[in-house]
């Protein structure tokens, strides 16, 4: 039964389920997930540290929420669902962008609109697939079996996000390890700040190289040099600032399609007829639609504060009260997608809301799709006997992480 308008009387706290869920088919979200959206799709739920948010899990109101401005994203203020201890210390410790509401949001964002336009993203491609195949010839060479997250999955999009941003890459481990610390929900507050805290300082002081560089009058054609001349020395933002917003792009930058490429390619190889039509060139971009729709790899819900009362699907949200929009279910919605379990990579219209959805939509979402239309196919290619070299049950998943995927995928061919 639905929830009523009359909030107080409607649950009993003690009766709240806890979330997030264990996952029964690490393909799938918790089966509870499915049961709530079908009978209570505007519920509360109980979180580790004891607060119990409003869990909104159908597909149009968790896009209303992502849209109505009356869901605020910043996570200072009182009543936000943290996901872990460790991201409730990062709250106050490492603010950005993402977590700030309009005007401030905007403000930060247009600096870095036409970094990821889609103009912008197709003059990386050729950069994008001269990554993809040396990584794949490296592979080639290399042992068999590999591991497909170190050889190809990871090394990618961090190339990538290195050659854009201006980072080292010979630093990838450093910041690798430190990224896969601050998104570990088990990681401690101690662990989580400082981690965040060696990577704003790393960050900070590339930002501040461009920084003496634009000031002498050199011009420095990445990311962070750019934001350092027309920002940083114009005085519109602080060396913390582009530094900070160097942070979320690099960690958001790798993370995400790391584990799409290899979540996404143990799917694949589970079914046969998609892989050879992905391999084939036909349907890659509707396939690389249809996984980001069904594997939803962020995974824990996009996280708001309520700050003004608003009704949705038939429940009172007061002001201050947490809301969870949970994504990963709502792309699942049978309401939005028919057979919504199944991959259909001719499937149209496919409003998924794996980047999000209104003004906080993921600003890489374009970059991240030309790294997966250029991964899948391509590793498929060069090893068309590629397979899983271990059972389903073997391989770890990251059920603890933010962000889903596999922490190893041995792979053969």
């Amino acid at each position: 039964m639905t929830a009523t308008l009359d909030t107080e009387a409607a649950q009993d706290p003690a009766q709240d389920p806890q979330y997030p869920m264990a996952r029964q088919c690490p393909f799938s979200p918790p089966p509870e997930l499915t049961e709530i959206q079908a009978e209570d799709p505007v519920r509360r739920v109980s979180l580790w540290d004891g607060s119990h948010p409003w869990l909104v899990t159908r597909h149009a109101d968790v896009r209303t929420v992502l849209a109505d401005q009356r869901f605020s994203a910043d996570t200072t203020k009182p009543g936000y669902p943290p996901s872990s201890p460790g991201q409730l210390a990062r709250r106050k410790d490492s603010p950005s962008f993402i977590s700030m509401d309009d005007p401030d949001h905007a403000f930060f964002r247009r600096m870095l609109i036409t970094e990821f336009s889609v103009r912008a993203v197709k003059n990386l491609r050729p950069m994008i697939e001269e990554a993809v195949d040396e990584l794949l010839e490296a592979m080639a060479a290399g042992p068999q079996p590999a591991d497909l997250v170190e050889a190809f999955a990871l090394p990618l999009p961090s190339l990538v996000i290195c050659r854009m941003l201006g980072v080292p890459y010979a630093d990838h481990g450093f910041f690798q390890s430190h990224s896969h610390t601050i998104i570990d929900t088990r990681s401690t507050v101690e662990e989580t700040l400082t981690a965040s805290d060696e990577l704003k300082g790393y960050l900070e002081g590339l930002v501040a190289h461009r920084e003496e560089r634009a000031r002498a009058g050199e011009e420095v054609d990445d990311l962070l040099g750019r934001l350092a001349a027309r920002h940083v020395v114009t005085g519109e933002i602080t060396r913390e600032q582009a530094g900070a917003m160097g942070l979320l792009l690099l960690i958001a930058g790798h993370e995400t399609t790391a584990n799409m490429i290899a979540l996404g390619t143990l799917t694949l190889l589970r079914d046969p007829e998609h892989a050879a039509r992905v391999r084939s060139g036909e349907s890659v971009s509707g396939a690389v639609e249809e996984l980001l729709r069904l594997l939803t790899v962020v995974h824990l819900g996009r996280r708001r504060v309520a700050t003004e009362d608003v009704e949705l699907g038939g429940v009172l949200i007061r002001a201050g009260e947490g809301v969870i929009a949970a994504g990963e279910i709502a792309n699942r919605d049978p309401e939005a997608f028919p057979a919504p379990d199944e991959l259909d990579v001719e499937r149209t219209p496919n409003h998924h809301v794996a980047f999000g959805h209104g003004v906080h939509q993921c600003l890489g979402q374009q970059l991240a799709r030309a790294e997966l239309q250029v991964a899948y196919p391509a590793l498929l290619r060069r090893f068309p006997d590629l397979r899983v070299a271990a059972p389903v049950e073997d391989i770890p998943f990251r059920d603890t992480m933010v962000v889903y995927g596999v922490h190893e995928l041995p792979v053969a061919w």
